[in-house]
């Protein structure tokens, strides 16, 4: 058996149904292009109008079959057009990816009621929305089916000026490993995919420096200390892990969160400072340079 034979075989993506929300730009753009390289059949939405129509003429120029709708997913009717237009079409649905989200830094008692709602809308609710018509969707076909929402390492540390972000992403962590047990008999899996630091514009935009367009992300120094591979993520590292949950080859896998992060989320708060090695305290002399500057 050849090595494509046997992804083939183990994978059995080729003609199965995705739907991806938040499916046109960043980390979405990248699984949406990945899930349909390997022969899924791909029905997106994303708010973003430009990066929608040119994914879609993108996976149209590529052969492949795909639905590409321009809408919030946060509205439950945008979901439902979506949802039907795939059933239309295709008649069945195998996999759901949440990928919508997003935060802005603010301590706590700096925000809003307003801003608190905002938040767990763009978090966790349209998850919520989103999974409710999936079920019925996998249950139809009798396949099972696999829902994977992305969530990211502040809902698995503490994450300070992120404090409700954090939270929601937490409740999708707990939402999806609670469902996961629920729907287990019916085959329908159900994970998270938990990146850190894999930069997008929308990423960079939340904490980078409005003069100098820089990112304390992006200093190779910090990538250095602060992860422990030694470098940033990229798309495809988070990509590859929902292909991996989309596919045959995790079929025994639910209930659980990957952690495409560098290492950070094990190493939880000790850093690789150059010249001492590992601490999670900070080096002397790293105190003394802060002690001068001050």
């Amino acid at each position: 058996m050849s090595s494509s034979q046997w992804w083939d075989e183990r994978a059995g993506l080729d003609g199965t149904v995705a739907v991806v929300t938040g499916g046109a730009g960043g980390l979405g753009e990248a699984i949406t292009l990945d899930l349909a390289a390997n022969g899924v059949r791909v029905a997106l939405v994303d708010r973003d109008e430009a990066a929608t129509e040119r994914i879609g003429a993108a996976l149209a120029a590529d052969g492949h079959d795909a639905i590409a709708h321009t809408g919030d997913a946060r509205d439950p009717d945008v979901l439902d057009v979506l949802f039907d237009a795939a059933a239309e079409r295709w008649g069945r649905l195998d996999t759901l990816v949440n990928v919508v989200g997003g935060t802005f830094r603010a301590p706590f008692s700096d925000q809003t009621p307003k801003a608190w709602d905002a938040l767990i809308r763009t978090n966790l609710t349209h998850v919520l929305h989103a999974t409710s018509r999936a079920i019925p969707a996998m249950r139809a076909g009798g396949r099972g089916g696999s829902i994977i929402s992305l969530t990211t390492i502040e809902g698995y540390r503490a994450a300070p000026n992120f404090a409700v972000y954090s939270a929601a992403k937490a409740a999708v962590a707990q939402f999806s490993r609670t469902l996961a047990v629920e729907l287990a008999p019916e085959r329908i899996r159900v994970n998270c995919v938990a990146p850190d630091l894999a930069p997008t514009p929308n990423m960079i935009g939340i904490s980078g420096d409005g003069d100098t367009g820089q990112h304390p992300m992006l200093d190779p120094l910090n990538v250095g200390v602060s992860i422990p591979m030694g470098r940033l993520g990229v798309p495809a590292d988070i990509s590859n892990a929902v292909v991996f949950l989309a596919s045959g080859l995790s079929s025994y896998l639910t209930g659980t969160t990957l952690h495409p992060d560098g290492g950070t989320f094990a190493s939880a708060g000790w850093f690789n400072w150059p010249g001492s090695g590992y601490g999670n305290m900070v080096p002397p002399d790293v105190l003394d340079l802060m002690r001068e500057q001050s």
